[in-house]
């Protein structure tokens, strides 16, 4: 007979069956175009990531693609789906949703799907119960056994069943790797059930033949089965939600009412070009339908703001007046001169894109709003893949062959030490190669959202993540491939510093705080000199060390210059030298030299530089002519990998002819050019950094005049550049007095009373929170403790509990020292006994026990911080021995420039780098005795001769240099000093 020899294996897998598969996606689709396939099916197991993709590719080669589903309970094959159409894929993935949304089974029998075909292994109920499409799956090893089975009356009801895993022999080796690493096990350990088989490979008509060649119709059974699925998913079916309202006028009728009425509110009543602008824009979002975008946003700010949270809306969408108009972002483009082409533009195929920050304790409150206001049907998370990758490979794979650790250490830490090497070393190399890049597992998308038109389960399963949000089985790239917007719902501290500081200021003085007043916040001279002077520790964006030197060196103290500083310190416009050239140039007007006036006209700001991306996109527009919008395709094309393409071509072509009908010189034409491919590769959108801007002056604003306030909101939300310590150290320069822990007045969180700053609970390592938390309910409900009795006797606390909060001198108000309170504790507590108010026996009897001579060491207070908080609250140039040595603060360095000098210095942050040469060389931060910052520049000759050694005083020694009023030392050596001895040890 003959078969058609497109249609053959029933199952493919490709490397979503997470590891199992070996294929990727694109592979699977050329190996069967090599074999001359018209129909491809793909069937990964527990998972439709590749599924978009796949009928994707199949269409653009000419092939027909069919999805099905591989459904299994652990490495137990239950049943093979397949989707006749659209709807057969849906309700596939509703089945698969029930064990990945629900936590459950799947259920041994296949429900009633009629828009899908199964096929079973072992059918779970006699062959002739089967449906009409159900069917079992028979394996060429298994053609023999008919007869045996007593299956030859049922043959009508037989398919044949040739899984497709592997594209040849060498490739059932990875996929044994990949099982062993799904399982933890050893290579030796795999069992065949846990496993594929080694002949499920592509095979030949003529082998299929041949193989089933007894009964022939089996054949013929499989290709009928895959000649009914047919399924497309077209790119005119509505993807996203597409209105918000009724229908996509009321949308736009509503959009209009929301951003005039804002207009009005931003801008005051007659303001032309606001207007003007408005309408715009208006007029784009209505042609390309995404009204219901900018309305579902709005929703889901008005959300937010009414239960008190704040937001931050940045990326491109500042880009746009009526996102401002709305209340999404705090950016004026008008201000700003920004371009709303940047962000919708409609020669871009790539939808539009809002990043929404709110604070990262009230993220997912707003989360579940967007899943329970849109339905859960409709809405879930993206996801991202999480693959194989350098490292972990090499310790999988180590695991794998049975290395000891050290081996495996070796392997990782000393890849090219081959004579040191493990025998199996060459292997696990050859495999990590092989397994680099494949998919590990789903994870979750930093916060992409989508919300679909029709349920999600026509384009994909979904997979239940920890915090009860399902995710999509696909990422965000794919997600745009497919046409789906995403929502951008993320998360900062920034913004939790900012709400938990103006509710201290309410709770510690009464007084309210409105940081949404923006304009006024940028025009605030205070505000102004606290940026001028670079001292903005805590502040969002603008605390490292980096940062504070720019602002310093550019005495920056406005907000236009600021939005610019967030852009220039980005990596790439540092390292291609135009930071340094900017800073040249804010202090040398002579230096601002303008290749053409639009350049003085339209970039004067930036003195001529294209800092932004908006940036490249005025030159584009207003030296050579282009629409805004081609002008913004141009530049992401020169950042993309298309810069030959066609589009790209074209509009090279426009550029340079209409320079020429310009009059431009050739020369002058091509300089340009030069310029504007070079900076588009490292240009950064303006509207990012001015969103980023806002919430910097935000921060300052808290800093400048709530200083304490704002502090301890930065310590309780955890979150910032520098470590715990040195925020604390800030609260102290700011005027607070520092506490340890105490059982009478500290919280769960850090507490600010007046100027007394109580450290938190949750500083203390190893303290339980429900302990914490009994403290503070406790001490609320009944009052503050009277001594270690009384506390004991209230709060149910294990020994090692206690023994914590003795050590950090959370008893100190008892005037007993540590050491006697530990004598104490043996006497009043026992943890055995629950105590409930009942007098002490020991009470009753009357003893009394003679306390010990015990005294206190002058640093075990200290040593004891830095070991249960992580440092010391006093000052660490208490613990060391300081000799006659004359040294430099930090406050004197202008006096000695260009001198040779000695500071001392507390080891605050470091970043190291690579020279030019490939040499690694550091920047270090530190403090000096009166807790005043200071900079070290490390060059690879000193680095290596003199490294840092971790947390610590240091004698430092170098000469002190100067850029542009800010000065640091250039190191020559240092030297560590040793902390006092632990007399505890």
């Amino acid at each position: 007979m003959t078969i058609n020899q497109s249609i053959l294996h029933l199952a493919i897998h490709s490397y979503y069956s997470l590891r199992y598969g070996v294929m990727s996606p694109e592979q699977l689709v050329e190996e069967a175009l090599e074999r001359g396939w018209k129909k491809v099916p793909l069937t990964d197991i527990n998972n439709t990531s590749a599924a978009y993709g796949h009928v994707q590719r199949c269409l653009e080669k000419g092939l027909q693609p069919v999805l099905g589903i591989d459904f299994r309970e652990g490495d137990r094959f239950l049943y093979l789906g397949l989707a006749r159409n659209r709807e057969g894929w849906r309700q596939l993935c509703e089945l698969l949703n029930q064990k990945t949304l629900q936590g459950g089974k799947l259920p041994e029998m296949a429900p009633h799907c009629p828009d899908c075909h199964f096929v079973y292994g072992r059918p779970p109920k006699p062959p002739g119960e089967l449906r009409e499409n159900e069917w079992i799956g028979l394996r060429p090893q298994d053609v023999n056994t008919l007869t045996v089975k007593g299956w030859l009356p049922y043959l009508s009801k037989m398919v044949a069943f040739a899984p497709w895993t592997f594209r040849h022999a060498s490739d059932f080796n990875v996929h044994r790797l990949l099982r062993c690493i799904d399982h933890n096990c050893l290579l030796s350990k795999l069992k065949p059930e846990q496993a594929a088989s080694p002949g499920d490979i592509g095979r030949s008509p003529s082998s299929f033949l041949e193989q089933y060649s007894l009964y022939p119709q089996l054949v013929q059974k499989s290709e009928w089965l895959l000649s009914d699925c047919e399924i497309s998913f077209p790119p005119s079916e509505p993807k996203n939600k597409r209105s918000f309202t009724l229908s996509r006028e009321g949308d736009h009728a509503l959009l209009e009412k929301l951003t005039v009425s804002g207009c009005k509110r931003r801008y005051g009543a007659n303001h032309s070009k606001a207007i003007e602008r408005l309408q715009s824009e208006l007029k784009v979002i209505r042609q390309l339908h995404f009204s219901a975008y900018f309305l579902v946003t709005w929703d889901i700010v008005r959300y937010a703001r009414s239960v008190g949270y704040f937001h931050v809306g940045r990326g491109s969408g500042a880009n746009s007046i009526a996102a401002y108009c709305l209340g999404i972002t705090d950016v004026d483009p008008l201000e700003l001169d920004l371009y709303f082409e940047r962000f919708i533009n409609p020669h871009r195929s790539s939808p539009p894109d809002f990043d929404i920050d709110f604070s990262w304790d009230e993220r997912d409150d707003v989360t579940d709003y967007i899943f329970k206001r849109y339905g859960k049907e409709h809405t879930a998370l993206l996801a991202t893949y999480n693959t194989f990758k350098g490292k972990s490979i090499v310790r999988e794979l180590g695991k794998v062959f049975g290395l000891p650790k050290a081996d495996i250490d070796l392997l990782v830490e000393q890849p090219n030490a081959r004579e040191k090497h493990h025998p199996f070393a060459h292997y696990i190399f050859r495999y990590a190669d092989k397994i680099a890049g494949f998919p590990n597992y789903l994870g979750i998308h930093a916060g992409g959202i989508l919300i679909a038109e029709r349920p999600l389960s026509y384009f994909t399963a979904l997979q239940s993540m920890p915090k009860g949000f399902p995710i999509v089985h696909f990422d965000m790239y794919e997600a745009e491939e497919i046409g789906f917007h995403k929502y951008d719902v993320l998360s900062q501290r920034g913004l939790g510093h900012i709400k938990m500081a103006v509710d201290l200021i309410r709770e510690n003085t009464g007084k309210e705080v409105n940081v949404h007043a923006i304009e006024a916040i940028k025009r605030d001279p205070g505000v102004r000199k606290q940026l001028r002077s670079g001292q903005c520790m805590g502040c969002f964006y603008i605390e490292s060390p980096a940062m504070r030197g720019l602002l310093h060196k550019l005495r920056c103290d406005n907000y236009i210059h600021l939005v610019a500083a967030s852009s220039i310190i980005r990596p790439g416009v540092a390292q291609s030298g135009m930071m340094r050239e900017y800073i040249e140039r804010s202090h040398q007007p002579s230096l601002r030299k303008y290749l053409h006036p639009i350049f003085e006209k339209h970039l004067g700001e930036t003195y001529g530089i294209m800092v932004y991306q908006e940036d490249v996109m005025k030159i584009v527009h207003h030296f050579a002519g282009l629409g805004l919008d081609e002008s913004d395709v141009l530049r992401r094309i020169m950042t993309g990998k298309k810069k030959q393409s066609d589009t790209f071509l074209q509009l090279q072509k426009k550029y340079f002819d209409n320079c020429k009908s310009r009059g431009y010189s050739e020369e002058l034409s091509q300089e340009v050019w030069r310029q504007i491919e070079s900076f588009s590769g490292y240009s950064f959108c303006k509207a990012h950094s001015a969103s980023f801007a806002v919430e910097s002056f935000q921060s300052l604003y808290l800093k400048t005049y709530h200083p304490l306030e704002f502090m301890v909101a930065v310590i309780n939300n955890f979150g910032g550049f520098y470590a715990t310590e040195f925020y604390v150290h800030e609260a102290r320069m700011c005027g607070a007095y520092i506490h340890a822990p105490c059982v009478n007045h500290s919280r769960y969180l850090t507490h600010l009373d007046g100027k007394d700053l109580y450290i938190g609970w949750v500083h203390l390592h190893n303290l339980d929170k429900k302990t914490g938390e009994n403290i503070v309910s406790e001490r609320k409900a009944h009052g503050p403790f009277l001594s270690l009795e009384d506390f004991v006797q209230r709060i149910d606390i294990g020994r090692e509990q206690l023994d914590l909060l003795i050590r950090i001198g959370a008893f100190r108000f008892t005037g007993l020292n540590k050491y006697q309170l530990m004598w104490e504790k043996n006497a009043v507590h026992n943890p055995q006994i629950k105590h409930q108010g009942q007098i002490c026996l020991l009470q009753e009897a009357g003893t009394t026990y003679p306390m010990p001579a015990l005294s206190e060491g002058p640093f075990d207070q200290a040593f004891d911080e830095m070991e249960l908080l992580g440092f010391p609250l006093q000052s660490p140039f208490t613990l060391i021995e300081k000799p006659a040595l004359s040294f430099v603060q930090a406050e004197q360095l202008p006096v000695y420039k260009g001198h040779n000098i000695v500071m001392l210095g507390y080891f605050v942050t470091s970043k190291y780098l690579r020279t030019s040469k490939g040499e690694v060389m550091n920047f270090g931060t530190w403090m000096d005795e009166k807790g005043y910052f200071f900079d070290t520049v490390h060059f690879p000759k000193a680095l290596a001769l003199y490294s840092l050694r971790g947390q610590g005083c240091y004698w430092i020694r170098g000469k002190v240099v100067e850029d542009f009023g800010f000065f640091s030392l250039e190191v020559s050596s240092l030297e560590k000093i040793p902390y006092v001895r632990d007399e505890r040890y």
